[in-house]
């Protein structure tokens, strides 16, 4: 395991900030860690990267327990915070080999023309980092966390303030990155997470709440009912509908448009054909609701808001 995370409490003083956190993360995963603002995801990245202390529990990084960061624990992890923590009056090549100085890397300018030309900062490798762009400046961000090759990188917010062709430049370059290492990824784009991440890990209120591949997202809301769109070529006494073997509902949306709350296991579609058929109906549009991520993230957390 590159992570594993057991039973992490933090407070900061009477308040706690994470409460009983217990996960593991596999060589080579791209995880998606969520939450909503508050929840404890910032704490808990900053505790495995080292660079804050937990109250109770224990993590480790590549086998290395965090309770003694030394620097070759730091030397596992490359980590990008949320606020991007850069020298403004400092030029690109000027940065990057400052911090290789700081890990005392071997052949320093081969390492800082390798991470220019990974992050895709060639034609901006001369330029003060004030005058580049938010999108530049956190490619620079992240060269600086992948310059000394660490196997797990752990990125807050990486694609905040950034415009639409920004975003999607920095969603490629972690893909990249991700098919040679473990990638921790917290954000509010949901978009993200269904384009990146293999496995999603919610937070609410500092407790884990949710834990699954997210090509099975269904199953982090325990896929207790289903809900279908029905439209007819005409209304229909809704009683008809509630009485339906599995129906837990039914509300009217348009003028024959029926919106169909049922229990998960059963497939209410064929009862609601059978019942077009019976009553004589054309059904002119039946869909089943995906929620998707972002619909599954709002179930989860909302009762706790």
């Amino acid at each position: 395991m590159s992570i594993v995370v057991k039973g992490i409490q933090k407070k900061f003083g009477n308040q706690k900030a994470l409460d009983d956190v217990s996960f593991s993360i596999s060589s080579g995963e791209v995880v998606g860690f969520l939450g909503p603002n508050g929840a404890g995801k910032s704490t808990m990245m900053k505790i495995i990267s080292g660079l804050l202390s937990q109250t109770e529990g224990s993590v480790e990084v590549c086998g290395l327990n965090n309770e003694l960061v030394s620097n070759h624990y730091r030397r596992k992890i490359g980590y990008l915070p949320e606020h991007n923590p850069l020298y403004l009056d400092m030029y690109i090549k000027e940065y990057l080999e400052m911090v290789v100085g700081i890990y005392k890397l071997p052949k320093p300018k081969d390492k800082v023309q390798e991470v220019i030309e990974l992050t895709g900062l060639q034609l901006e490798q001369h330029k003060q980092i004030g005058m580049l762009s938010k999108g530049y400046r956190q490619r620079v961000g992240l060269a600086q966390a992948l310059i000394h090759d660490p196997e797990v990188l752990i990125l807050d917010e990486p694609t905040t303030g950034l415009d639409p062709n920004q975003i999607i430049e920095i969603r490629d370059l972690i893909r990249t990155v991700g098919k040679e290492k473990t990638v921790m990824l917290s954000t509010h784009i949901m978009q993200e997470v269904e384009a990146i991440c293999e496995r999603v890990i919610i937070l609410n209120q500092g407790e884990l709440i949710a834990d699954s591949p997210s090509n099975n997202l269904n199953q982090l809301k325990g896929e207790k009912e289903t809900i279908v769109n029905i439209e007819f070529d005409k209304a229909i006494d809704i009683n008809l509908i509630n009485e339906l073997d599995g129906v837990l509902s039914c509300e009217k949306n348009g003028k024959a448009s029926y919106r169909v709350k049922s229990e998960s296991s059963k497939d209410i579609r064929p009862l609601l054909f059978k019942l077009a058929v019976d009553q004589q109906l054309i059904i002119l549009a039946l869909s089943q609701v995906e929620l998707g991520l972002e619909g599954l993230f709002h179930e989860l957390t909302k009762s706790n808001n």
